[in-house]
């Protein structure tokens, strides 16, 4: 069902690799099963040094980029759940990287800029920012708007009840980024090619499913709009980058991996949908 050649994690040239140690839980963040992780696109070294060790002594996982295509980048290969962004960039403005990042990225963006007219607040708020800090600033301020920016974001999540959804025989738990067998359910789970792949229990039958990194981002990508069609270009564009939209062979591989571990019958799929010449859909 998929290509012979595996499609590359993002920033790799090799097969896709197995996921790390489980999440670590965020003292700064209780409501998240992982730690919250903030990406600061700033190019002035001091400011984006000061950013970083007030939010990393919150318990928040930061990433930086100087500019505007690193923060493309860099928000493709490791998603954040929010986004503290300068407009002056030295290479593009910071409004056409708020425009890109919400063609596929959700989280919340608070603009921090220097630019204090009505025009360029209109501006950034109208093509997606969710918030606007004036230069100088406090940052106990900051700080108050980046808490008040994740609670909106984790209060969406929560109302729509996205964060878990079931596929065959699979409870897949978007927040704990765990896939359990859903209790009363018998039939042997199925990995890669076939084979059972987790952990037992007492009667031989798995409990547990692992997936690789790339595979939970494209399974994050259509769990979360349950019944929708996700175009392929988008899924491509979040997971792998700008530049990535026309590496269609990717999900095709990924998906057919996806079928294979999680529906009950890989050739004929319940769940997971293909929309030739379009995308993909979840379909509870």
């Amino acid at each position: 069902m998929g290509d012979a050649r595996p499609a590359p994690e993002p920033g790799q040239a090799g097969p896709p690799a197995q996921p790390g140690p489980g999440p670590v839980q965020s003292a700064g963040s209780p409501h998240r099963a992982t730690a919250t992780r903030i990406l600061i696109v700033e190019d002035e070294a001091e400011l984006t040094r000061a950013l970083r060790i007030n939010l990393r002594a919150r318990q928040y996982d930061v990433l930086t980029a100087r500019t505007g295509r690193e923060a493309l980048a860099v928000a493709a290969s490791h998603p954040p759940d929010a986004v503290i962004l300068d407009l002056g960039l030295p290479d593009i403005d910071g409004t056409e990287v708020i425009v890109e990042l919400r063609r596929w990225c959700k989280a919340p963006i608070i603009v921090l800029s220097g630019r204090t007219s009505p025009g360029d607040k209109i501006g950034a708020l109208d093509v997606g920012a969710d918030d606007y800090v004036t230069k100088p600033f406090a940052m106990a301020e900051l700080l108050a708007r980046l808490r008040a920016a994740l609670r909106r974001d984790d209060g969406e999540i929560g109302q729509d009840q996205r964060r878990q959804a079931t596929i065959g025989h699979w409870l897949v738990d978007l927040a704990a980024h765990q896939v359990t067998r859903v209790p009363g359910s018998g039939e042997q789970g199925r990995g890669a090619g076939g084979a059972a792949v987790g952990e037992g229990g007492a009667d031989g039958t798995e409990t547990s499913l692992r997936l690789t990194p790339t595979e939970w981002r494209i399974l994050e990508f259509l769990v979360r709009r349950p019944g929708q069609l996700v175009p392929s270009a988008e899924i491509l564009t979040g997971v792998w980058g700008p530049g990535f939209q026309q590496r269609t062979n990717y999900l095709r591989f990924h998906m057919a991996r996806l079928r294979r571990k999680l529906e009950a019958n890989p050739a004929r799929p319940r769940h997971l949908l293909t929309e030739p010449g379009m995308g993909y859909r979840y379909q509870p």
